[in-house]
Parts: structure tokens; C-alpha cells; sequence
């Protein structure tokens, strides 16, 4: 979707679905916005659930494959770290080559890492996983940067919104689906079978901008004497927002590794009923990501943090005093992880001065926050295993979580209420 590109031209003509694909141009009668939002809806989908789906079938693969513990954890902590490493590297990516073409990208680098991720054996593996892991970086730069271009100031916080609570959707889905249909039919199908959305989304973005602006690169770097001068405390909002990511990106990794096995030692739960239950935390990240931008609406962004970083804190604090109701604070740590990201997303594109200052915002919150999200789980199942109790586990994810509210608090606080 491009600015300034003339969307009523054509209208009255008659449908031509070859002309449709080569110009990217819909009638008038859908809006553009709407067509760009299913778009980022379907590519959100793909940026989590392709790594998701390995942690259902570990066991039959460790069985087939004869993997290690360690090159197991690998297989979902590669992506993450990818996040982290590779960030800096997808920023220049989706500036150089324009952020339809990094989206094209990101939805041929999945396509094409879960292909070759269930084409066989262990090296196939593990280099499907690093290629879903780079490509899934790269669209996490573009998608923010479509969203502060193409849509209007006040829509923008609504499909951040519909971006993060689609991450949630996909790693909800192909977490309930991976395991039955592996039963039935394999774990290398299991797997491939998250390649119907790749293909979904590849054909959904090409009829929306056309093949050109999605095959060739475009950069449209910014003159350097059209850039305002960076906003007094600008680093130091970086900074904050990183330091909130972190917070927020260890939180949610710690609790999605370690909550069943809590689950299952802390109240006796069994392994299928604690993953069952933990899927809580999954799901209400949904209400979190779409109610965040409707608050937004009517109360400062101020506020939506204290409230998030309230519900965050019951998770740690809640399992170490009442762990009884761990249904409860799963469903308030499933609202504030899916509100938290969505709202440090809309910190970083209201508050970056232009598209170059937002895509290295962005690398710099994300690649920071993301090392921290990558060393949570072997960090909490580290101090679990040599305290041998839950409770300094906890407690370090009650540190990541106060890092969180602290750092959101004080960073959101310049995003003006209703913008």
C-alpha cells in the first residue's frame, strides 16, 4: 500500500483479475485499510506458529531423530535468539529494499524454512528452524513500519492491536492442532501443514499491493534534510522501551516454558491438564492485544501501563501466595503479555520521529528485549533446578515483571491519550 497511489482509478472499469495481480488495485468499494489490515492479520499468524508447533511433537521427534535435550531446546530457542541477533540486520533490510518487499520476504523465508524443516532429517531441521527464525525477524521490523505508514494516526493503536492479538491467535492454534494431526498423519506433516497460511498470506499481500511492489525492491529512504530533529529524550525513551521488552519478553518466555511443569508440581496436575490449563495464558492474550488500543482511546497511556503492569505482577505473586487460583492469574498474565507488547508497539510508532528513527527503534527494542526473552527459560529452569523449589523461580520472574512496570510506566508516558 502506497501513499499517494490514485485508489479510485480503474473502479468503473470492469473486473480484470489480471490486472487486479500486476497493479495491486481493489475496487473501491473495500477500503484499502481494511484489505491492508487482513493482510497483517494473515502474516501475523505466520510469525509465531511455525517455532509454536515443535514444542507439542518434541517427544516424537526426539524419538525419530534421536536429538539431544540440547539440540531439542534449540528448536524453540533458535528462533528467539534470531530475534535478537538478527534484528539490527532486518532493519536495513526493510529500509533498503522497502517494507512490502521485507514482507514478501518474510513470507517466503517461512514457506520455505517449514518445507525444508520437515523434509527430513537433522540437518534439515535445524536449518528450516533458523530460516522461519530470520524471516520471522524481518517481518517483525516491517509489520510496525507498514502500520506508521499506511494508516491514519488514530487506527494505528487498532491494527497494532489486531497484529499482536493475531501473533497470539497463530501460536494458539497450531499448538491445539499440531499434536492430533501428528497422530494422525506424522510430525513432518504436523509441521507442514503451518505452510497453508505462509501460502495464504503470500497470495493475500501480492492481490494487495501487486506483483511488482511485492517482487521488487523499493527503498524510500527519507532526504536527510526532511528529518525533524530528534525530540529532546529520545534516548532515554529507547532505552525505557527496551528496557520494558526485556521485562515483557522474559516474563512470557519464563511462564510459557516453565508454567506446566508448576502446574504439574505444585498442584499435581497432569501433563496434559497443566498444558491444557497453561493455554489460558495464551489464549486472553487476545482480549490484551485489542483491548489495549480501545483504552487508549479514553484513558492515558499512562494508565493502560500501571493496569497492565498490576495484572503482569499477580502472575509471579499469585503463584508463589495462592496458587490454588492459577487459573486466574493465568488469564491476567495472558491479558497483560498480549497488552504489554501491543502497547510498547504503539510507543515506538507514535513516538519515532520518521519511518528510519521507528525501524531503528524498533531493532534496537526488540533485538535488547529479545536476549533477555531467550535466556528465560534456561535461566528460571537453572535456579528452579539448583534451589530445587519453585519459589526463587518465581521470584525471578517477579524481578522481569516489576522491570516491566517500572520501565513502561515512565516510558509511554510522552503518547498522547487517544492518538
Amino acid at each position: 500500500m502506497h501513499r499517494g497511489r490514485d485508489s479510485n482509478e480503474g473502479d468503473e472499469k470492469r473486473f480484470n483479475p489480471l490486472a487486479l495481480l500486476v497493479s495491486g488495485r481493489f475496487p473501491a468499494r473495500i477500503p484499502k485499510s481494511w484489505i491492508l489490515l487482513a493482510c497483517i492479520g494473515l502474516l501475523a499468524l505466520n510469525l509465531r506458529g511455525p517455532f509454536v508447533a515443535v514444542a507439542p511433537v518434541v517427544d516424537v521427534m526426539q524419538a525419530d531423530l534421536g536429538f539431544s535435550p540440547v539440540v531439542l531446546g534449540l528448536l524453540t530457542s533458535i528462533p528467539v535468539l534470531c530475534f535478537a541477533l538478527a534484528a539490527p540486520l532486518a532493519s536495513l533490510a526493510a529500509r533498503g529494499f522497502g517494507a512490502e518487499f521485507a514482507v514478501t520476504l518474510t513470507i517466503l523465508g517461512v514457506l520455505a524454512g517449514v518445507i525444508i524443516r520437515s523434509a527430513g532429517g537433522p540437518a534439515l531441521v535445524l536449518a528450516g528452524t533458523v530460516m522461519i527464525g530470520l524471516a520471522i525477524t524481518i517481518g517483525n521490523i516491517a509489520v510496525p513500519l507498514i502500520i506508521r505508514r499506511d494508516f491514519p494516526p488514530l487506527r494505528q493503536g487498532t491494527a497494532m492491536g489486531v497484529y499482536t492479538a493475531a501473533l497470539n491467535v497463530g501460536s494458539f492454534l497450531t499448538s491445539m492442532i499440531t499434536a492430533p494431526l501428528a497422530e494422525l498423519a506424522g510430525w513432518q506433516l504436523a509441521l507442514a501443514s503451518t505452510a497453508l497460511l505462509a501460502v495464504a498470506a503470500i497470495v493475500c499481500w501480492v492481490l494487495a499491493i501487486g506483483l511488482r511492489a511485492a517482487f521488487v525492491p523499493s527503498a524510500a529512504p527519507v532526504p536527510d534534510g526532511e528529518r525533524p530533529a530528534a525530540p529532546a529524550g529520545s534516548a532515554w525513551t529507547t532505552a525505557g522501551l527496551t528496557a520494558a521488552f526485556a521485562g515483557q519478553a522474559f516474563s512470557y518466555y519464563a511462564v510459557t516454558a516453565w508454567l506446566p511443569s508448576y502446574l504439574n508440581d505444585e498442584l499435581g496436575m497432569s501433563a496434559s491438564a497443566a498444558g491444557a490449563g497453561s493455554s489460558l495464558f495464551q489464549v486472553f492474550a487476545i482480549v490484551g492485544g485489542l483491548g489495549v488500543p480501545f483504552a487508549a482511546k479514553y484513558f492515558s497511556t499512562t494508565a493502560a501501563a500501571v493496569t497492565l503492569g498490576v495484572l503482569w505482577t499477580t502472575v509471579p505473586a499469585g503463584l508463589l501466595l495462592v496458587p490454588e487460583l492459577w487459573w486466574l492469574w493465568s488469564v491476567f498474565g495472558g491479558v497483560a503479555q498480549g497488552g504489554g507488547i501491543t502497547l510498547i508497539f504503539i510507543a515506538i510508532i507514535k513516538l519515532a520521529r520518521d519511518q528510519v528513527s521507528a525501524g531503528r527503534m524498533s531493532a534496537t527494542v526488540q533485538g535488547l528485549g529479545y536476549c533477555f526473552g531467550a535466556v528465560a527459560p534456561p535461566l528460571v529452569g537453572f535456579v528452579h533446578d539448583v534451589s530445587g523449589s519453585w519459589t526463587p523461580a518465581l521470584l525471578v520472574i517477579l524481578a522481569s515483571v516489576l522491570t516491566f512496570f517500572l520501565s513502561a510506566t515512565l516510558s509511554v508516558r510522552r503518547v498522547p491519550k487517544g492518538r
